[in-house]
């Protein structure tokens, strides 16, 4: 008897349905920042956390960075925010693992990320968040 990797029935609809969704909401979004550049005014609102306290957050310049990007200028992007350089890849390769979960080639879910990567990942925004917002460090501002 063989048994299959991938979800089943019911469930596996709902999670391809959810996949496709959030595929063509990433692709919508990425593509719409290929052609809109974020660095005009009144195309994309401002950071609510950077309006109401003053500080940046750590997405702070990540429109900027996306669009950067599509654009081919890796240096702006990182510019921007480096964080989105460096954890982009993770969100990428959990997006692709998820889809290969659904297609029954894997049978990896993020309960098999070990805790002690989420706390590193945790402490790593946060310490980016924090020094971001120090101010002589102006080579992590997205400004």
């Amino acid at each position: 008897m063989t048994h299959s990797i991938a979800p089943s029935g019911t469930t596996r609809g709902r999670e391809l349905l959810s996949f496709v969704a959030v595929t063509a909401a990433g692709v919508g979004a990425i593509g719409m920042l290929a052609v809109v550049s974020p660095e005009e005014q009144g195309h994309y609102p401002t950071c609510p956390f950077l309006t109401i306290t003053g500080y940046f957050c750590p997405g702070c310049g990540s429109l900027r960075a996306i669009h950067a990007l599509t654009q081919g200028d890796i240096v702006t992007a990182w510019e921007r925010n480096p964080l989105l350089l460096v954890m982009g890849p993770l969100l990428l390769g959990a997006w692709v693992m998820w889809g290969l979960r659904i297609l029954g080639k894997t049978t990896w879910t993020t309960t098999r990320i070990p805790a002690m990567w989420i706390w590193v990942i945790f402490v790593a925004i946060v310490v980016f968040w924090v020094a971001r917002n120090i101010p002589d460090w102006t080579w992590l501002s997205p400004a």
